[in-house]
This record gives C-alpha cells, sequence and structure tokens, in this order.
C-alpha cells in the first residue's frame, strides 16, 4: 500500500470518530480543540508596544495612546487604541467616566476609604488585575497588596480575565491575615458572587472605587510599575509556569529584600511582619 493510500484511509477513519471521541483518545478537553488563537504576530507587537507605553505613562487616554503607537509605526485608529485598552483593562489615571467593566447583575460595594487615614497592617488591603507580556502572547497577573505596609500578601496569574484567578489570590491571602476594609475597582471579577461571598464570609468590609476614580487604587498601579520595570520588561518568559516561577522570587524580592522609600527605606516586610504567621 503506498504511503499516500494509507494518509487517506486514517483520514477517513479520524472523520468517522466524534469529536468528543476525538478529544478522548487525544488525552485533551474538547475546548482545546475549538481553540484557536485570536493574535496574529503583529497583534503581539502592537500589545506589547501599547503595555510598555501605558507603564510609563499611564496618564495617556486612548487619543494619546493612538498618537504615540503611530509614532512606532503602527497605523491604527482611535477606536483599535480604545479596543485595546479595553482588551487588556487598561485605564488611564485620572477621572473620567466608564474607567471599568462591572457586570450590570453584579452588587456594587459604596467606596468607604475617602478622608480615612490608614495606620496599620491589616487595615486595608487592595487588589488590581494587570498584563503581562511573555515570549508568545501574554498573560493577567493578580495581586493583593496590604496598603499601609505595601506588602503583597499574595497573587496569581491567569491566561483569560475570568474571576477563578482572583477568588483563588484571595483564599491564598485569607491564610495570612484578615483586613477591616477590602478595596477594588468595579470589574467583574471583582463585583462577582464568588470574590465578595468569600469577604463577607469573612466579616470584611467591602470598599469599590468610584467610578472614574482610578487614582483610588494607586498603590497598587505603583506595585504594576515595579513589576514590570524591575521584573516582566527583564525577563522573556517562555510558558505560564516559568512566569508564575520567577514572579514568585520577584515578589519575594519585593517584600523582603526591596527598601521602600514611604517606610524610610525599611522592606515591606519589616512594616508587615509583626502580622506575619
Amino acid at each position: 500500500m503506498t504511503p499516500e493510500r494509507k494518509v487517506m484511509l486514517l483520514e477517513k477513519d479520524r472523520a468517522s470518530l466524534s469529536l468528543t471521541r476525538q478529544c478522548e483518545l487525544m488525552g485533551i478537553a474538547r475546548s482545546t480543540a475549538y481553540y484557536t488563537s485570536q493574535k496574529q504576530p503583529e497583534d503581539e507587537k502592537l500589545l506589547r508596544a501599547l503595555d510598555e507605553i501605558y507603564t510609563a505613562c499611564p496618564f495617556y487616554g486612548k487619543r494619546k495612546m493612538m498618537i504615540e503607537l503611530r509614532r512606532k509605526g503602527f497605523l491604527i485608529g482611535i477606536k483599535k487604541a480604545c479596543s485595546l485598552m479595553k482588551q487588556l483593562g487598561l485605564r488611564c489615571i485620572y477621572r473620567t467616566p466608564n474607567t471599568s467593566e462591572p457586570h450590570p447583575q453584579h452588587k456594587k460595594y459604596p467606596y468607604l476609604l475617602k478622608g480615612l487615614i490608614i495606620e496599620k497592617p491589616d487595615q486595608v488591603w487592595g487588589t488590581d488585575i494587570t498584563f503581562i507580556r511573555m515570549q508568545r502572547g501574554f498573560i493577567y497577573l493578580v495581586a493583593i497588596l496590604d496598603w499601609y505596609s505595601r506588602f503583597v500578601i499574595s497573587f496569581d496569574i491567569s491566561i483569560t480575565l475570568e474571576k477563578e484567578f482572583c477568588v483563588r489570590a484571595l483564599e491564598e491571602a485569607l491564610e495570612r491575615g484578615r483586613p477591616e476594609i477590602f478595596n477594588s475597582d468595579q470589574g467583574s471579577q471583582f463585583t462577582s458572587y464568588e470574590f465578595t461571598d468569600v469577604l463577607l464570609k469573612n466579616q470584611i468590609l467591602i470598599s469599590m472605587d468610584g467610578r472614574g476614580r482610578c487614582m483610588d487604587n494607586i498603590f497598587t498601579e505603583r506595585l504594576w510599575k515595579s513589576v514590570k520595570y524591575e521584573e516582566a520588561y527583564l525577563k522573556s518568559y517562555a510558558s505560564v509556569e516559568e512566569a508564575r516561577e520567577s514572579l514568585n522570587a520577584y515578589f519575594h524580592f519585593y517584600n523582603y529584600r526591596r527598601p521602600h522609600q514611604a517606610h524610610d527605606y525599611k522592606t515591606p516586610a519589616e512594616i508587615y511582619h509583626p502580622k506575619l504567621p
């Protein structure tokens, strides 16, 4: 039998199997078989450029972002710039409407930090999500930060913006301590029942930034800038697991070795240490 004939018979046998059976034989989830990457190499270059511009200039809106991208050789319009910023969850750091994407059916909680003096660890924790690029594609990073000490309580990463990785980070953080107030934006991950239910069961007050109040989470925004300039931009993660291991090492350095100007150059751990397990 010729090689060509063998290939034809193999293709015929494969076509007679259902997709579910084919996935069972290959040991993969059926959803994997349907998956096709939506990002072309040129799109990845564009996302990387967008990330660099935003990290350096988080106060840029969609119009200035478009102009900067055009200067770098990307011929895009303002709608494309706006779409990419929305895709990556990038928000301009100034008061402006529609800066987060809450779920219309999720409960929103009031902002509790106006005029509040933060004077001790575990008084206020905050969280946010950012985009981290890899050799191919990107991941999302969520971190939970103690606002007083700047200690990173926990973090997690994901290839999607589903709520599960945020819930995992929260549950891990609560194994170390419990804040009086937990602050976030109104993103659908943080307004989801699964996320807020964990906080309510632990009798934690929930605070959410008002729409257009990105400065309310400025401590986490500063953390992202440190993570990108001191870690992500210096590395070239080849896989999600490599990114996780490298970020874990960086956050250990950030917590225990990196001095912080706001606390007379003590490390976050030296300020948060009395609360460590």
